[in-house]
């Protein structure tokens, strides 16, 4: 054997390992993406707000649905080999802008978190513009081994499963959208005891402190603020986005989580967190976003949950963001009337991705979730 026909044999190699490796990557992106559209989204919302693209915001979700399909189609075809030549181009164009756009968030304009990975996996700007840099030569690499091939030949299976990646591509989210995450990787995830997280997070003894993070409305720069500090309240400079507490481990590292603990429920009357969540039984916690734009179907659903809530002898509340000036009780569809309570916008899109739904409570546990296109008519 020659030795040029070993080094191609190695180069084949190699560019083999390359393509199934940048194809596992893109697989796992574009799906842990793909089922919370939502979250990818308010991402997405993120970017154009600090690149000054605020007249695409309402189309921030298709784009959310299109981005981590398309991302889930590449990988399937990169892994299965399916007009290789073509997704190679796709491969290269793809991780050159994200490479850029991660140097961008890293430095002048930075964000918190990148999002590439969705909630399944934080990485910091930089982490994620170096882990771009090595996936940026596998890109040239498969794109160089498989240049010689026709760009535009499609053979009949290569169309099938063009057509089949596509499907499962565009079709992971937007179940995801209509319904709910198959995957939850977010704090309030069915399994969670608020009441119990509430209290651990109150008992924490090795708190270092607790942190604002907010965007300048306009440079976009991302900063932490002490809570005690002033200025973050200055909403017209400041946008909040994320409340979260800084711990020290035993190495003395700082390592910086979420907060379950910012669930708050109020009203006029005060706060009624710990009154919800630590009742005893079943509540159902049914959640509006917009009592104006809640549809009929959706009414005639939660009018279903308070008839079953009052044959169970449960307890049900709303949960919305909308500002309430006094005590609210709210029926729908002439169902009796259920107590209202404020929180927070992004804490109930962190529990619930979706505009209507409902979180059902045993105990302080969160045993179910629904979108409300889910809720049967007759319950």
């Amino acid at each position: 054997m020659t030795k040029s026909l070993r080094q191609r044999r190695a180069f084949k190699l190699f560019s083999h390992v390359c393509r199934m490796t940048l194809g596992a990557v893109f697989i796992f992106s574009g799906f842990v993406k793909s089922v919370d559209p939502w979250g990818t989204a308010l991402k997405v919302n993120e970017y154009l707000s600090i690149y000054g693209l605020e007249c695409l915001l309402p189309a921030s979700m298709v784009f959310s649905i299109w981005l981590c399909g398309a991302e889930l189609m590449m990988g399937l075809m990169l892994t299965f080999k399916v007009r290789i030549r073509l997704i190679s181009i796709f491969a290269v164009v793809s991780m050159i802008f994200f490479t850029l756009l991660t140097f961008l968030s890293a430095t002048w304009l930075p964000v918190e978190d990148c999002g590439c990975f969705g909630d399944a996996l934080k990485l910091s700007p930089w982490a994620t513009f170096f882990k771009n840099l090595a996936l940026l030569p596998l890109s040239v690499v498969i794109w160089w081994r498989y240049r010689p091939d026709r760009i535009f030949a499609f053979s009949k299976l290569e169309i099938f499963l063009t057509c089949l990646f596509f499907s499962v591509g565009m079709g992971v989210g937007t179940y995801c959208y209509l319904h709910l995450p198959l995957i939850d990787f977010l704090p309030y995830r069915i399994g969670v005891n608020i009441h119990n997280e509430i209290e651990r997070s109150a008992r924490e003894k090795n708190v270092e402190e607790v942190v604002v993070v907010c965007r300048n409305r306009r440079s976009g720069r991302i900063k932490e603020f002490d809570l005690k500090d002033r200025e973050w309240q200055n909403t017209k400079k400041w946008e909040w986005m994320d409340t979260k507490i800084a711990t020290e481990d035993e190495t003395d590292a700082v390592v910086v989580r979420p907060m379950i603990s910012e669930f708050s429920l109020r009203d006029v009357e005060g706060d009624a967190t710990q009154l919800v969540t630590s009742m005893k039984g079943r509540v159902y916690m049914l959640c509006v976003t917009n009592f104006s734009a809640i549809g009929e179907r959706c009414e005639r659903r939660m009018r279903g949950i308070v008839e079953r809530a009052e044959r169970e002898g449960a307890a049900v509340v709303c949960l919305t963001p909308e500002f309430l000036p006094e005590v609210t009780w709210r029926s729908f569809d002439g169902s009796a009337a259920v107590r209202c309570y404020n929180i927070d916008a992004t804490v109930l899109k962190t529990m619930l991705r979706a505009s209507n739904g409902m979180i059902v409570l045993d105990d302080g546990t969160i045993v179910a979730k629904s979108n409300c296109r889910d809720i049967p008519l007759n319950n």
